[in-house]
């Protein structure tokens, strides 16, 4: 089972995902731990940083293809409209999902305070995660669509009003019906 917690910054991917995957007996692959490595010794979105992206996320899928089958793991990613980068990543996330169905994907969304509020909490900054009150302004007003829309597991959550604890929560109750 994967599932793939997806949304925009500061919505609470990382945090619900630490919650949820001690509900769910999981494993957590959490986007920076991806991408920080890039972050560090590329330029942002150059071929360098691409190719470092997906050095790192094909180490990941094929440890991921190694777990126990009855290991559920749990995927963030901020992954909205369409470019030749984001499709091709979203394909493999797809891919890894039907190798280890099923493939459940959960969209995040806060509204725009509550946004603004998480994404320029401090200790976002350790992590190298973005803290800009304007990229969360853009997001809201400009945003694209998500990536799984179209998948035939999706739950779309609002978050605004739960805490970590509650979505993971409402995230594995919904999880427990795809259960085998």
């Amino acid at each position: 089972m994967i599932i793939v917690l997806n949304g925009y910054p500061g919505v609470g991917k990382l945090t619900i995902g630490q919650e949820l995957i001690s509900r769910i007996s999981g494993r957590l692959l959490d986007i920076h731990s991806v991408y920080n490595v890039a972050f560090a010794l590329t330029v942002f979105k150059s071929p360098e940083f691409i190719d470092t992206v997906e050095k790192i996320e094909a180490i990941a899928h094929d440890l991921i293809r190694k777990l126990p089958a009855e290991i559920p793991v749990v995927l963030t990613t901020v992954l909205a409209g369409s470019s030749d980068w984001g499709d091709a990543e979203w394909k493999r996330i797809v891919c890894l999902g039907r190798e280890r169905a099923p493939l459940l994907v959960v969209h995040l969304h806060c509204d725009l305070d509550e946004n603004i509020r998480r994404i320029e909490a401090a200790e976002r900054a350790t992590k190298r995660k973005p803290r800009d009150a304007e990229m969360a302004r853009r997001n809201h007003a400009q945003g694209k669509v998500l990536a799984g829309i179209d998948e035939a597991n999706l739950l779309e959550l609002d978050v605004t009003d739960l805490s970590p604890t509650d979505a993971a929560a409402k995230i594995a109750e919904w999880i427990q019906r795809f259960r085998v």
